[in-house]
């Protein structure tokens, strides 16, 4: 859409859909805005998205209702030690006709729908997580030799447990630098854990509908990717994530302090689909410096690794993240955009 003031007038009309969505999606899951938002900007930038934090904090509600908001066909999987890929991705079988003859029948798994929820996704063994490797980057899947296309739209949510906690692995970096977004989900505030208990607890749940299709959904992505980012956000974006890379020439001293290996260009291209899916969440006809702010934790953070010594300090990847952010700032990258 070359026309700007069409563009505008389109953008405009999303924007309404927007809220629309937020409002329904607030309705069952209650508080956490900023959490319903990125979640939200990860499948409107066409992305993958994995939601962490302690069991109980709604990550599976939010899920649900996100596919429901969204009218996707969702596929929930609960992943544990004994999962097998062919559990994901589904398996050949021996079938034999009426004249004797055998052959082959390939029974899809459940990574045919339009959203994927890996439900405790770190619960599975390596094997078994890798098993998403193609299908979240290329869309589709390879079995006995055959390619298989996935649904369009395709997105997996998945939620996963600290791994500090018993009974999980680690994801695989390659998976990890898959999704577009790790956002973290903490604990409620005092207020927002009293609604919820009084939300959920009674005789009823609240309804939501759908707000959008897959048909819908689809051109709603790609009227954002048409949002235009300025060429000196641009600059700041890539000037960011090249400061977070240790051991170069354009390092940030704290990365090269803490961080033993930093993100790669997935990183500059998640912030540029991510900040125009959150400026248009949050009404914006294009991308600020605030949207980089607002999403630099969950670009970031899965795709830098601490050092042993910072783990063992207590060092916090997000706060070295966060002083890199403002340093940039501070020294006059992203000067003239909103904070």
């Amino acid at each position: 859409m070359s026309d700007p003031a069409k563009l505008a007038t389109a953008l405009n009309a999303l924007s309404q859909q927007l809220d629309a969505a937020q409002a329904q999606i607030g309705a069952r899951f209650i508080g956490q805005k900023n959490v319903v938002v990125q979640s939200l900007s990860a499948v409107l930038a066409g992305g993958h998205c994995l939601l962490v934090g302690v069991p109980g904090l709604g990550k599976t509600r939010l899920v649900d209702t996100l596919a429901t908001v969204c009218g996707l066909k969702m596929s929930r999987v609960q992943f544990t030690p004994d999962l097998m890929p062919s559990d994901i991705l589904g398996s050949e079988l021996l079938d034999q006709d009426d004249a004797g003859k055998r052959h082959f029948r390939y029974v899809k798994g459940p990574i045919f729908c339009e959203l994927f929820m890996a439900d405790e996704i770190n619960r599975a063994s390596p094997r078994t997580q890798s098993a998403l490797l193609q299908a979240m980057q290329e869309r589709q899947v390879s079995i006995a030799g055959a390619t298989h296309n996935l649904a369009q739209p395709f997105h997996v949510l998945a939620t996963q447990n600290p791994i500090e906690q018993e009974g999980t692995y680690p994801l695989p970096e390659a998976q990890l630098d898959r999704f577009l977004l790790q956002v973290v989900v903490g604990y409620p505030d005092f207020e927002t854990e009293r609604d919820i208990i009084l939300s959920t607890t009674g005789t009823t749940d609240a309804d939501v509908h759908s707000i959008f299709d897959a048909e819908s959904l689809i051109a709603a992505q790609e009227l954002i990717r048409q949002m235009p980012i300025g060429q000196d956000l641009m600059d700041d974006i890539l000037r960011l994530v090249r400061a977070c890379r240790p051991n170069s020439a354009e390092s940030h001293s704290l990365a090269n302090e803490h961080f033993s290996w930093g993100p790669g260009p997935r990183a500059a291209q998640a912030f540029a689909s991510g900040i125009r899916a959150h400026a248009a969440l949050k009404g914006r006809f294009a991308p600020t410096w605030a949207d980089v702010v607002a999403l630099a934790p969950s670009v970031l953070m899965h795709r830098v690794s601490l050092r042993f010594a910072s783990q063992a300090s207590g060092v916090q990847v997000v706060d070295v993240i966060n002083a890199i952010l403002q340093d940039i700032k501070a020294a006059g990258k992203g000067a003239g955009r909103a904070a």
